[in-house]
């Protein structure tokens, strides 16, 4: 039976200790204690507690030791047994949240509210938020019938529901940021300093160009292999998709601007532009910092890209073959954009710059 004992802070302020305690033949065979800033809060914890001991084997997996995995075991063991490509910014993330005190909370021990102040205190805007707080409901999916890990799926999505209705995680509205030739003008300019300064620094002036007349994302574009390189077109392998995280290999056309930056590259390494998307988003956001560029995301130059092959008059389908698109849905926001022709015709970073 759980109790409830209430004591006060030394500013005068309740808080709330509940105990669960179970008895075997008269005998305590296992007890355990949370404090809550809310009587309400510390009732529901209790009876979710007592049901989840009372099933069979709860009692046998405690005596193993499994209910003292912690967040930061199970994250470990996602990182080690994820089969397939994860992507720059999920490590990133996960990292993070291995570095947070919510990391070494035991699993068990883990409810909706620690959820919903661990994604208070991510920084930035309530959609980085929700992207740290969806990572981590990745692992809250499968840790339970995975490997017996008790962490509450149940939580995370009451967590989910409470945060976005509290403002704190927003899935954020589609952007419609687009570069104007002069901000690109400044950005290039800038970044053709730095590498005619310092030999050998990543090449942001071919990387940013390329990614606007391929429309590839920042992460497929440090995966792209020479040996998936077919004259005008090219293999993105795992592409971003909502139901396949690996093995989603599409074969996406080149047109020849992007085709002209590939070949301006040195075959080094397997890889055509062998950086981390963590370093291309860092110098590309540093640099709009500089030059005070405003609300410029790198993603943003994917957009340009698709929303340029409308401007010139490709369709649907045609788009869609060189932005990898699966969903012609999600290209039907472009489809307003009148034909206007090609406002990089004259460009002066239309091709690679001789060095």
């Amino acid at each position: 039976m759980g109790t409830i004992t209430t004591r006060n802070r030394n500013d005068g302020t309740p808080v709330y200790k509940a105990q669960v305690r179970i008895k075997t033949n008269g005998k305590i065979v296992h007890q355990e204690t949370q404090t809550f800033e809310r009587q309400q809060v510390a009732k529901a914890w209790i009876t979710k507690r007592e049901t989840e001991l009372h099933e069979p084997g709860a009692l046998e997996r405690l005596k193993t030791g499994s209910a003292d995995v912690t967040l930061l075991d199970a994250i470990n063991r996602y990182i080690n047994e994820k089969q397939g490509h994860m992507g720059d910014t999920k490590v990133q993330i996960l990292r993070w949240i291995k570095a947070h005190e919510i990391a070494n909370k035991a699993c068990r021990l883990i409810t909706s509210a620690d959820l919903v102040a661990f994604a208070r205190t991510v920084p930035g805007s309530p959609a980085n938020r929700y992207s740290y707080l969806s990572r981590l409901a990745s692992i809250f999916a499968i840790a339970r019938p995975a490997w017996g890990y008790p962490l509450d799926q149940q939580a995370m999505k009451d967590a989910m529901i409470v945060a976005k209705r509290l403002g704190i995680i927003d899935k954020g509205n589609e952007r419609d940021r687009r570069p104007t030739i002069d901000e690109l003008d400044k950005l290039l300019a800038h970044f053709a300093m730095i590498e005619n300064r310092r030999k050998g620094v990543m090449p942001m002036t071919k990387i940013v160009p390329f990614a606007i007349f391929s429309a590839r994302r920042q992460e497929e574009i440090t995966t792209l292999q020479w040996a998936d390189f077919d004259k005008n077109r090219i293999m993105v392998r795992n592409m971003k998709h909502p139901n396949e995280k690996a093995g989603n290999n599409v074969w996406c056309d080149l047109v020849p601007e992007a085709v002209a930056y590939i070949e301006s590259m040195p075959k080094v390494n397997e890889r055509i532009f062998p950086f981390t998307a963590v370093a291309i988003s860092r110098a590309f956001t540093r640099a709009c910092e500089k030059l005070g560029i405003e609300n410029l995301h790198f993603h943003d130059l994917r957009h340009e890209g698709v929303s340029r092959l409308f401007e010139m008059g490709r369709t649907i389908p045609q788009a869609a073959s060189v932005s990898g698109h699966r969903s012609w849905q999600n290209l039907k926001r472009y489809t307003h954009l009148r034909q206007t022709g090609d406002k990089y015709a004259e460009w002066k970073w239309r091709k690679p710059q001789a060095r």
